[in-house]
């Protein structure tokens, strides 16, 4: 008789094992110490449940579907009962056990029959999954990592590597599946490295089983299958004995009568809602009534309709709405009886699937007015699922996701302003006056946008829609507006023509290119197509805003190749000779450097371009001195620079100690920009510059320490001195506008400004008005100054 060394124990060869002691460590190390004695290999038989796909790139950049899940299946020949069950997930070499990442299982798998477990969502929403039957919250990692299917609802404290899995854990383990660079895995390696785009799937629709993950799975598109998904038994396969309680089956009962009108209703909406964020019956049958408000069955809508109650309770705290996700036709009006198993997904209560839909009679609700700010306290989780028209007039502060998803963040009476722009802004109030509107659609990229504004083809930040009437719902950790009547924005923001005047004989524009490279598949175009498209905006722009002097950030740090191309192209358009680039002396470390370009014509470099050595620059600034060309009049320089971003990590890897986020809304690197800023103060005094100049991406809002510093050491801001408060910003994010763009002189050089302005030709406007081809529809895209960068370009007038 062979014998097995497990972790210390023996056991016989001939004793029924479980699946997982066939499993081993990369890198020649088996998992407990395994070590198989003479003539015998560790091979377990085939498994009856298993795990049959994994996916874990939902909501990923580039993802087709929202979700992380994972896909079990009945290999054998009668139902297994999933109860007591769970699926555990650890990462594919980290520390962590398996048992802090869980979720229980539920139900019975018939032969054949496979059974989705839906999981965390990404931060990017695209493709809904079938229906699930079972949801939990596990984040895996799109590439790698190790899933356990346990006949237990029990944590496993143990990974199989750096906590070896004991023999009584792995007698637990009904499937596991190791993946990409995973340590822990069945057989000989682990299953193939997925991506956002592609998931493991167990071959043969599920059938394979060899215990060897390698051998038995392959990556492909994502194409989850739930128990509605038609079955496809194996054959010959049969459970394993389960761990709970055998009970003899009872006799059959006679069949159910089919639901009718007459059926009464097992519970009320508001029962079924409760009055906390989720469902105190979510996986239970119910019956309920209600009257149908937004139906959103049509092909690309979202699957199903939404009804109220007619007879609300007196709690304030209850919704009195639900969603049902199915495809029996229902109109507005209807009053329905709907049977059906009540779920949470993607934090909304909804009846999914609903097996009974009886149609009995009709009405009509009357949508809630609803007025904003919501009081301090209260969330939208009251309305959730009920129809409501929002009294206030609703501005547009952010169409970011608007061609990708339909969606636009609205506020209460204007935009949302960063609170480390300006002084006043109120997060908490912000937060009670803002939804999002979306367009009753699981749709991405549709050909036409589904909202715009009177007068234009896109809708300009700021445009304001009145009496907005929809059903309030959920997804993606947002609340959110389904319209049921159609939606018009207004333009209370209009395109600029062209920039403010601000005097002077000498104008100075700083402007950021959103990555003007000519070497394409880089961080700019792709193709040469999106190249030229760049081109023509970015000459539309400059040309607009016609300045003598222009500092620019994000040009490709190539040996000039890239100015000198736009350079061309300014010239082609405005006459041989007009502008002419400044090579910068020190470019830096970044594939990105800042530049300069002027008119010969207007203004004369005095003396060499210069920089600073410091290292705390890896996009050092561009200095250079002008006069004007006649010689006459006085003298400037400017600094263009290109600080820090605010994102949390970089080349060097994650944010750290001092840089990283404090909490206090400057997010990462704040300590490093507050350095560039003493650094760029400590060039100006070693240069003894007068008549100073500072322009450029500070990338830190007007109230933040960088700015602050630069203030304090006797530095203006141009914007806060000659640009009203609700005109100045130049960039949006996460729907927050605020100014990450500056003009700041010193004493000397403010004598001489005549005027200066934030030309709003490119936060306001949505990517998809951009040079990409990708996703933005054809007919959005002209070669105009619109949507030219992601950041708002500046402009000071100077009289020399």
């Amino acid at each position: 008789m062979p014998y097995f060394l497990i972790n210390g124990f023996t056991l016989p060869a001939m004793r029924p094992m479980p699946r997982a002691l066939a499993i081993f460590v990369t890198a020649g190390l088996a998992v407990g110490s395994i070590a198989a004695l003479p003539s015998a290999p560790a091979v377990a038989a085939p498994g009856t449940v298993v795990i049959s796909q994994v996916y874990g790139g939902g909501g990923n950049s580039g993802a087709p579907l929202s979700n992380d899940y994972v896909e079990v299946f009945n290999r054998s020949g009668a139902p297994v009962s999933l109860a007591g069950w769970s699926v555990q997930y650890t990462s594919a070499t980290g520390t962590g056990n398996f048992g802090s990442n869980k979720t229980n299982l539920t139900g019975t798998v018939a032969p054949g029959q496979y059974h989705l477990v839906q999981l965390q969502a990404g931060t990017t929403p695209s493709g809904s999954l079938p229906t699930p039957d079972d949801t939990g919250t596990i984040n895996m990692s799109g590439t790698a990592g190790k899933v356990a299917l346990v006949h237990s609802t029990d944590g496993l404290a143990c990974n199989g590597s750096t906590v070896v899995c004991t023999p009584e854990q792995l007698a637990l383990v009904a499937d596991l599946v190791g993946f990409g660079t995973a340590n822990f895995f069945e057989g000989s390696a682990a299953a193939p490295t997925l991506s956002n785009t592609t998931a493991a799937f167990r071959k043969s629709a599920g059938c394979a089983d060899t215990d060897d993950n390698a051998a038995d799975f392959e990556a492909g598109a994502p194409a989850p299958r739930n128990s509605a998904t038609t079955a496809a038994p194996c054959g010959g396969v049969q459970p394993s004995p389960s761990p709970s309680p055998t009970v003899e089956p009872s006799p059959s009962p006679s069949p159910t009568p089919p639901a009718t009108c007459d059926t009464p209703i097992t519970h009320r909406i508001a029962q079924v809602q409760g009055s906390g964020d989720a469902s105190p019956i979510a996986g239970q049958d119910v019956r309920v009534e209600g009257i149908v408000t937004g139906n959103f069955q049509g092909s690309g809508q979202l699957g199903g309709f939404y009804i109220q109650d007619p007879k609300p309770d007196n709690n304030a705290a209850t919704s009195e709405g639900l969603f049902v996700f199915s495809s029996s036709p229902v109109t507005v009006g209807s009053r329905v009886l709907v049977s059906g198993k009540v779920i949470e997904f993607n934090g909304l209560t909804e009846i999914s699937p609903a097996t009974v839909v009886n149609i009995c009679g009709s009405a009509t609700i009357k949508p809630i007015e609803l007025e904003l700010p919501l009081k301090a306290g209260t969330t939208f989780e009251r309305y959730e699922n009920m129809l409501v028209t929002f009294d206030d007039k609703m501005a547009a502060s952010e169409i970011y996701n608007l061609g990708r998803f339909g969606e636009i963040t609205i506020a209460a009476n204007e935009r949302l302003w960063q609170p480390t722009d300006r002084t006043g802004v109120d997060t908490d109030k912000d937060a009670r006056r803002t939804i999002l509107l979306d367009d009753g659609s699981n749709v991405q990229n549709p050909p036409l946008l589904p909202y715009h504004s009177e007068g234009l083809n896109t809708v300009r930040l700021g445009d304001e829609v009145k009496k907005l009437t929809g059903v309030i719902t959920y997804g993606f950790n947002l609340y959110r507006v389904q319209p049921t009547k159609p939606v018009v924005f207004r333009s209370q923001n209009p395109r600029p023509a062209e920039p403010e005047r601000v005097g002077g004989n000498v104008r100075v524009a700083s402007l950021n290119t959103l990555n003007w490279f000519t070497t394409l598949g880089s961080r700019g175009a792709t193709t040469a197509v999106e190249r030229d498209r760049q081109l023509a905006k970015l000459v539309a722009n400059i040309l607009s805003l016609d300045p003598d002097v222009a500092g620019l950030m994000e040009v490709e740090r190539n040996n000039d190749v890239a100015l000198n191309a736009l350079v061309n192209a300014l010239n082609a358009k405005a006459g041989a000779g007009t502008y002419k680039g400044i090579t910068h002396p020190n470019p830096g470390t970044d594939l990105i450097q800042t530049a300069l370009i002027y008119k010969p014509a207007k203004v004369t470099p005095i003396g060499a371009a210069q920089s600073s050595s410091d290292p705390i620059f890896n996009r050092p600034p561009l200095v250079q001195t002008f006069g004007r060309a006649d010689g006459k009049g006085e003298t400037f320089t400017i600094l263009v620079n290109h600080f820090k971003s605010k994102g949390c990590t970089d080349v060097d890897g994650p944010a750290t100690g001092p840089d990283a986020d404090q909490g206090d809304g400057q997010s990462c690197y704040n300590a490093k920009r507050v350095k560039q800023a003493t650094a760029l103060l400590t060039l100006i005094d070693s240069l003894s510059l007068q008549n100073v100049l500072v322009a450029g991406d500070i990338n830190a809002y007007g109230e933040e320490d960088p700015i602050h510093l630069f203030e304090d050491d006797g530095l203006t801001s141009l914007s806060k001195k000659y640009i009203p408060k609700d005109d100045r910003y130049s960039y949006v994010f996460e729907g927050l506008s605020g100014e990450l763009d500056h003009l700041l002189v010193d004493k000397d050089l403010r004598r001489l400004v005549t005027g200066a302005t934030i030309w709003h030709v490119n936060s306001d406007e949505g990517r998809f008005m951009d040079y990409n081809t990708e996703f933005n529809p054809p007919y959005l895209y002209a070669p105009d100054a619109y949507r030219s960068s992601d950041h708002d370009p500046l402009l000071v007038g100077l009289k020399l």
